[in-house]
């Protein structure tokens, strides 16, 4: 039973890193109607920004905040290229943010080459329940806590948050109102950015990053995105945290070269069922 509750809070961790990567994707699609592929490059940027930082001498804290900024910054350039000229189809986009995708392999190579790298975290672990749980999971756990009721209070309280809000229901309407529509979907991206910075300094402590870990974690994160509709960060959330949990309880009873293919399958799984209910999410959304 101990090592079950462990496998549990370790899976409510991971699935916490993964709701932040999902999230990401559910922005910027609400706004601007785009899956954006390069999702998993932000984190992987900033993993390896905070691990460059760190051994450069600079203090955590100041380093992990860099890092972040970093990567919104890469989210705002990824929107210029995607839906930067007008007219852009979110078809076009979408092929853009892969192109965007393989850029970043070649450019993180570049700086930072081809081996794995690490960073500290919060040492220790504790105990609950008789279940071990590392401190820097627990770190995750009330980051993401913490970003989730922050997201709602932008979106809900604060007049940015409802324009992108406006955008996402009624581009037509908003640009009547006179929101600038690309604007916001350009702040959509940076925030997207933001969101997988704040996975990626996260993640690194617990596992190596290279330049291409951003494809486990987009298959993660658009699985647990396809979860909520692409739509619903609440529900993306917990589909994040039943896919952290299945993945974990694989790798901790002896499947965990099929890690992937569990995000996979429940992916596939997920898309199926969303398919067959799409006129009662049409319904619902309008």
């Amino acid at each position: 039973m101990s090592a079950f509750l462990t496998y549990l809070l370790n899976g409510l961790a991971v699935g916490c890193a993964i709701a932040l990567i999902a999230s990401g994707l559910v922005v910027i699609h609400r706004v601007t109607g785009v899956v954006n592929f390069a999702q998993g490059t932000f984190a992987v940027v900033a993993g390896l920004c905070t691990s460059s930082l760190l051994g450069l001498g600079f203090p955590h804290g100041l380093s992990e905040v860099a890092a972040v900024l970093v990567a919104a910054f890469a989210g705002l350039l990824t929107g210029l290229a995607a839906i930067g000229k007008p007219g852009t189809t979110a078809l076009s986009s979408l092929i853009v943010t892969l192109g965007v995708g393989v850029l970043a392999y070649a450019v993180e190579i570049v700086l930072w080459g081809d081996q794995p790298r690490s960073a500290p975290g919060l040492a220790g672990s504790v105990t609950v329940a008789g279940a071990r749980i590392q401190t820097q999971h627990l770190l995750v756990i009330g980051v993401t806590a913490a970003t989730f009721v922050l997201l709602a209070l932008f979106f809900g309280r604060t007049y940015l948050g409802k324009a992108l809000t406006a955008c996402a229901s009624n581009p037509y309407a908003a640009r009547v109102v006179g929101i600038d529509v690309r604007r916001m979907g350009l702040l959509a991206f940076a925030l997207g950015g933001l969101l997988g910075g704040i996975a990626g300094v996260l993640v690194t402590p617990l596992r190596p990053i290279s330049f291409d870990t951003d494809v486990t974690l987009i298959v993660n994160g658009f699985a647990a995105a396809v979860f909520g509709a692409l739509t619903r960060p609440v529900i993306t959330l917990v589909g994040a945290l039943l896919l952290g949990v299945a993945e974990t309880m694989a790798a901790g009873y002896g499947y965990g070269s099929h890690q992937l293919e569990v995000a996979l399958g429940l992916m596939l799984v997920v898309m199926i069922v969303q398919a067959s209910r799409r006129p009662a999410i049409s319904q619902e959304l309008t």
